[in-house]
């Protein structure tokens, strides 16, 4: 029997991550490179609907761990369930999303069995029979292809925007669904947990965003940010920046792409007046469709974008405002 790789797909009060497709992605291009059985596994208290949800999708099976101890997050549960399984199951890869959340129970779960991580990466490779999954180190200077030493399962985060979600392939039919009781003993759990934390008002998740306008140094003055902010809100999209502006004070810090910052993969992302340092390109590099708008013929963002607009963005945005409302008005 080939061998299997196992994504664990991420839910959060019921609904499905984004995340969730993307590593799904994941997993269907490494089956195709390896020709290896690809499965999926969801949980929480009640999850056998996202379960039938993710078994749209081309891969063999899905699983639905469901125990009422699984409802409210806690890592203690989830590596308990998880390991349950996956001692069961023994796959030879298991696949993540590099959220906050596996951040938490993943060094818990994979120490439990014995095993590593490879967290965080970008992308893999195959390297005669062996495979090698690439890191980026030094704040994404330098990038690094790993390879496990020790005894699968192997364990595997994937950075947020490493792939597409929208890639992530519908199956012929419905893979088949299996409902998977897990029985956490009394005393697993030593958490309680209380109301799920919540960010400030003013805080944004850019991860959700589908169109982000972005800005660096090219817009000179904090002023000036208003123009980016009206070109945003034309498009419906977020507003975000580069590291310096952020440093400034011009936008808060949740504003930030980049390195040191949030990783992002929008649909649309158009830089005006960003350079294209590496620290903001591994933040961004995952967007579907990128729009550089720079003066500097050389900038770097240029050898990245989709498309590039060589010019002063202050003749360029104010009139693109203007078509986009035009458009709207369906005038």
């Amino acid at each position: 029997m080939p061998d299997t790789i196992l994504v664990i797909a991420e839910q959060r009060d019921g609904k499905l991550s984004r995340v969730t497709w993307e590593i799904l992605a994941a997993g269907q291009a490494l089956a195709g490179e390896t020709g290896w059985t690809l499965e999926a596994a969801v949980l929480g208290a009640s999850v056998l609907p996202l379960a039938q949800e993710i078994a749209g999708k081309k891969l063999s099976k899905v699983y639905a761990l469901e125990s009422p101890q699984l409802a409210p997050y806690t890592p203690d549960a989830f590596a308990a369930a998880l390991r349950q399984f996956i001692a069961d199951k023994q796959p030879s890869i298991v696949l993540m999303p590099h959220t906050y959340q596996v951040r938490d129970f993943v060094p818990k779960l994979a120490t439990s069995m014995g095993r590593t991580v490879i967290s965080d990466c970008i992308g893999y490779k195959k390297d005669g029979g062996k495979l090698l999954f690439t890191r980026q180190m030094f704040q994404g200077k330098f990038a690094a292809d790993v390879s496990f030493t020790c005894d699968a399962p192997w364990f595997v985060t994937f950075q947020n925007g490493a792939f597409r979600g929208d890639k992530a392939e519908a199956g012929s039919s419905a893979a088949a669904v299996e409902s998977v009781k897990i029985n956490i003993a009394d005393g697993v759990v030593r958490t309680q947990p209380q109301e799920v934390f919540k960010e400030a008002k003013q805080a944004v998740d850019l991860t959700q965003a589908e169109i982000i306008v972005a800005v660096g140094r090219g817009i000179k003055e904090q002023k000036n940010i208003e123009l980016a902010k009206q070109l945003a809100e034309a498009l419906g999209g977020e507003l975000a920046a580069s590291r310096p502006i952020c440093d400034s004070g011009w936008l808060p810090m949740d504003r930030q792409i980049g390195s040191s910052g949030q990783t992002v993969a929008p649909k649309l992302y158009l830089a005006l007046g960003i350079s294209g340092a590496i620290q903001h390109i591994v933040g961004m590099k995952g967007a579907r469709t990128i729009i550089a708008v720079n003066k500097d013929s050389e900038a770097p963002i240029f050898e990245i974008a989709d498309y590039a607009v060589v010019g002063n963005l202050f003749d360029i945005v104010p009139p693109l405002i203007e078509a986009i409302k035009k458009a709207k008005a369906g005038t």
